[in-house]
């Protein structure tokens, strides 16, 4: 069921968890690949030691 939500209050929260993700360096990881990978570049290999676990 979709419920039709003002697009001022969904930019508010969008705009949230970015604020929130911007204050620790994981989740600014996590944003830039995220940016990335929407401009179509792809995955910069170098975080892979990063990463250990899944």
């Amino acid at each position: 069921m979709h419920l039709k939500i003002r697009v001022s209050s969904l930019k508010r929260r969008k705009k949230n968890g970015f604020r929130r993700r911007m204050r620790t360096r994981g989740g600014r990881a996590i944003l830039s690949r995220r940016r990335r990978r929407e401009s179509g570049k792809g995955k910069k290999r170098g975080y892979k030691k990063l990463r250990t676990g899944n």
